[in-house]
């Protein structure tokens, strides 16, 4: 009997201390995953708001996501879909301000991820200046396919939003031609669809949050 009880308590102190150790494991794992997404989140916001000291968190609660998200599908109108874009499906992940050392706002930059890219899901920040001009945006999350829509990452296509004005963006299969329009990627129809509804949809939500809504 005494052999039984010593065999079930040594068995106890070895699941115990192999779940405390791989409980310390993935303690550990968590918080480098989510200091390298920080990492990424903040290059993200560097990159399209270069100018910026910092950036702080624009606080939205579950009312505020709401009316964003109907806002966004109430300015999602047929003349935005004109050339053949499906309804925005996009979610705002965050809101950042952008600020001087002062910390004057300087903008905003607004993370979105769009649920129907070519392989699922995109996720990407936008930079937008206080006065709406479109700063640029930067991929956090794509898994498109190489040499097609892979292709979004490279500033060729990026940089056709950057320093732009505009109420929405569309684009062109034969060929942009206003300042509202990119030049869709070739054989990527639907990642260039997921790229231009999200920054739309950033586009959007930033009007919104600045009482530009209607």
């Amino acid at each position: 009997m005494n052999k039984m009880i010593k065999d079930a308590l040594i068995l106890f102190a070895i699941t115990l201390v192999s779940g405390l150790g791989l409980g310390a494991v993935y303690n550990i794992t968590s918080q480098a995953r989510a200091q390298q997404e920080q990492k990424t989140k903040n290059a993200a916001y560097q990159a399209v708001f270069d100018g910026a000291d910092h950036f702080d968190e624009y606080k939205i609660n579950d009312s505020d996501q709401k009316k964003i998200a109907d806002y966004i599908k109430k300015m999602d109108t047929d003349e935005v879909k004109a050339n053949g874009a499906s309804d925005i499906n996009a979610d705002i992940n965050e809101i950042m301000e952008a600020k001087d050392k002062d910390n004057n706002v300087l903008g905003y930059v607004i993370t979105v991820t769009d649920n129907e890219a070519y392989d699922g899901k995109i996720q990407f920040s936008v930079g937008i200046k206080e006065d709406g001009t479109v700063n640029g945006i930067s991929f956090l999350s794509i898994s498109e396919t190489p040499g097609l829509g892979m292709r979004a990452k490279e500033d060729s296509y990026k940089n056709q939003f950057n320093d732009k004005k505009v109420d929405y963006f569309k684009y062109s299969k034969t060929g942009a031609s206003e300042d509202n329009e990119i030049d869709a990627m070739s054989g990527a129809t639907i990642t260039t669809n997921a790229t231009t509804n999200g920054v739309n949809a950033a586009i959007f939500c930033f009007k919104y949050i600045t009482g530009g809504a209607e």
